[in-house]
């Protein structure tokens, strides 16, 4: 495949094809998206992080409220 001569004629596009061209290729991606694999202290700090939320839920936010002060953020 020659890259150049894709993007020159991907360039030639609409705007709207070449969004709709990014929405494709961006939901190939997610189609084959496979997590990566955490290292020993990733893997560590998220049991560390889950024991503590067990032990204190009260430290816990809820999703909503989380969700709703970033996009009150977003909003200023």
């Amino acid at each position: 495949m020659d890259l150049a001569a894709t993007l020159a004629a991907i360039n030639n596009l609409s705007v709207e094809d070449r969004i709709q061209l990014v929405q494709a290729i961006w939901d190939g991606i997610e189609a084959e998206r496979v997590a990566p694999e955490l290292t020993e202290s990733q893997r560590h700090e998220i049991e560390r992080r889950c024991a503590e939320l067990d032990a204190r839920p009260e430290i816990g936010i809820p999703w909503e409220e989380v969700k709703a002060r970033t996009q009150a953020r977003l909003r200023q």
